[in-house]
């Protein structure tokens, strides 16, 4: 039997019309009350705080940071100043305030065509993040779990042209992690004491139409919510039996990556793309790679810090 489905309190609206080439990497800040994502292709990261913008209160604070390469996944630390994101090739600590960059492990120099896509903390402070091909042709994505001293260990070489997720469910015992170019969602039972991952099992496939699977989070009662690259929408789904319970629309085609937020964690928050899309999908589509949001009845869950 499927968990109750939530509802919408309000239609999305875009909160930045920032025409991202590839907005991804959403995470919630709950010291600063404010939601971080990227643009991978621009090399960018940016900083939204609602409402924190002037002395009346009333407008958006908007801060954006240029890096020489890509990054592409967020967390917040758990004891240091500022950030944990993935660049291009491996896990970085990135301090807003001053710029400050430090660059940790990089797990695989000799898959010099990859790129490190998305990735989060679980609830032990690892930092999981996935690997795949620049391309997205070649089967070489890989999944690294990041300790608190910044080394990566392989945890699954997926060989996926490209990786999204993971997420996990409520107890930790299980991962969820995204095949995307083949449209397949996979299971994994996961120790949390040491992240041994164990039992790869498929748990849904997206029908014709639906797209591919991209970026995801877990709500505090469980249910998954999914972004669909090329199909204009995000899915909550029960996590046993991968049920739809809810379709939430949106007004641009490659729907990224999702995140709760908000001082309630009831607003959800989503990354969209301008890549590969046509001029006259552009024209048809003038809010592509903005960031959107939307009231749920849903609530989230804290983000988990890095504990690096």
């Amino acid at each position: 039997m499927s968990l109750p489905a939530p509802a919408l309190l309000s239609e999305p609206r875009c909160v930045w019309a920032a025409g991202a080439t590839l907005g991804e990497g959403t995470c919630w800040s709950e010291r600063e009350q404010a939601l971080y994502w990227v643009d991978i292709l621009e090399h960018r990261l940016y900083r939204l705080q609602l409402g924190k913008g002037a002395a009346d209160g009333l407008t958006d604070a908007r801060d954006s940071w240029q890096f020489e390469e890509t990054i592409s996944a967020v967390a917040e630390r758990a004891t240091g100043a500022g950030l944990a994101v993935t660049l291009r090739r491996g896990l970085a600590l990135f301090d807003p305030a001053t710029g400050a960059l430090q660059r940790l492990h990089e797990p695989e120099p000799e898959r010099e065509g990859n790129r490190f896509n998305d990735g989060k903390c679980d609830v032990a402070g690892r930092f999981w993040a996935g690997t795949m091909d620049f391309a997205c042709q070649a089967p070489t994505g890989a999944l690294y779990c990041f300790d608190a001293s910044g080394r990566a260990t392989r945890a699954f070489d997926a060989r996926f042209p490209v990786t999204n997720g993971p997420t996990w469910s409520l107890d930790q015992k299980t991962m969820y992690f995204n095949d995307t170019a083949n449209q397949q969602i996979h299971a994994f039972d996961v120790d949390p004491e040491t992240g041994t991952l164990s039992g790869q099992r498929p748990w849904l496939r997206f029908a014709p139409g639906d797209g591919y699977p991209d970026g995801m989070t877990t709500d505090a009662d469980g249910r998954l919510w999914i972004a669909h690259w090329g199909a204009a929408c995000v899915t909550c789904h029960d996590p046993i039996t991968a049920d739809e319970l809810l379709r939430v629309p949106l007004p641009t085609d490659h729907i990224t990556n999702v995140a709760f937020g908000g001082p309630d964690l009831r607003t959800l928050f989503i990354t969209s793309a301008r890549f590969d899309l046509s001029d006259d999908q552009l024209r048809r589509q003038p809010l592509a790679g903005g960031l959107f949001a939307v009231e749920t009845t849903a609530r989230g869950r804290p983000a988990h810090r890095f504990a690096g």
